[in-house]
Formats: structure tokens, sequence, C-alpha cells
């Protein structure tokens, strides 16, 4: 048993939220996050975690910033309200000093960028008050920083190829070699 299995089995209050838009992702997290000892509630979209919220306020959550029906701050301030104890950690795909100060100021005890590590949420979400959480222990490479970033975009332009390329200011062959190739590690 890994230490932080061991400080999870030591808490009075195991509930933990996932709220996230991504089917995949959200099941995969709440899953590992389970195996470490959670009850994690899953939730798609803001009003399924606001409503979550309200039934039953999380000691733990893990949430999305930007989803279909709203923003994860919403769900931050309803968590607050309930539960001013309860450690919020934000997970995005865009990472910006802006939306990440939000969080914080909102309640959000970190702010991690997508795909997060099952044991680097973990690691946020045990973090004691007086310290700063430790950096991942396998950071992304700027690589593929910057390939999950146009994945993203590209995402959300329905996978238009002209479309991905006009916002991110990047020629369009360019765009679609990279897109052609694998990850990066």
């Amino acid at each position: 048993m890994s230490d932080l299995t061991e400080a999870v089995a030591q808490l009075p209050d195991k509930s933990l939220l996932v709220m996230d838009d991504d089917s995949a992702l959200r099941v995969r997290l709440g899953r590992a996050l389970e195996s470490r000892g959670f009850q994690p509630t899953l939730a798609a979209s803001v009003a399924e975690a606001v409503a979550a919220v309200k039934a039953h306020p999380p000691a733990f959550a893990v949430l999305d910033m930007r989803l279909d029906d709203g923003n994860g701050l919403q769900v931050v301030e309803t968590i607050r309200n309930a539960r001013p104890d309860a450690r919020v950690v934000m997970l995005t795909g865009y990472g910006a000093i802006a939306t990440a100060v939000a969080a914080v100021k909102a309640g959000a005890v970190d702010y991690l960028a997508k795909p997060a590590d099952a044991d680097d949420v973990l690691r946020a979400l045990l973090a004691r008050h007086d310290e700063n959480p430790a950096p991942p222990e396998n950071p992304m490479s700027a690589d593929r920083v910057r390939w999950e970033h146009i994945q993203r975009v590209y995402e959300l332009c329905g996978h238009n190829v002209s479309e991905t390329a006009r916002r991110l200011n990047m020629h369009r062959r360019t765009l679609q070699r990279i897109l052609a190739k694998r990850a990066p590690r």
C-alpha cells in the first residue's frame, strides 16, 4: 500500500465529487481514485455536480474548469457554501494563468492541466493547507503540452483543420503534419 493510499485510509470522510464532461476521463479518474480509497460521485455537467453537492456535500472534489453548461468555478462556490473545509482541485485543458488565479480565489487548493495523472490529483487533494503541492514527478514535455493544446483546439473546432489552423495562427499543412503524427512523450 502506498503512502498516498494509506493517507486516504486515515481520512474520516472519503466522499469525492469528480466533474468532467469528458466521459472517458471522468470514469477513468473516478475508478483510479476509488481504487485508492475514495468514494467518488461522478458528474458530467455543472447542473449534475450542483445537485450532487446539495444532496451530499463532498469532502473532496476534482472539477473541470469548462463545461458545456457552465464553469467549474460555479461548483467551487456551491461546495464552499455547503462545506467550507472541502478540498477542491481544478482540472483544465486550458492552462491560463488568469483561470488558475480565479480558481484559487474561488477556493480551489490546486489547478492541474489535463491530462492529469491520478497520483498527481491525489497529491494535490491531500496536500496540507500550509504547504504547496510538490511538482509532478513526470511532468509533460513542452512538445507534449503543445500537442495536447493543439488536440484540444482541434476538438473544439469540430475537427475542422482550416478553422483550427486559423485559431492557432498556424499554416494548415503544418497543422495537418502535426495531427498525422503520434503524441510526443
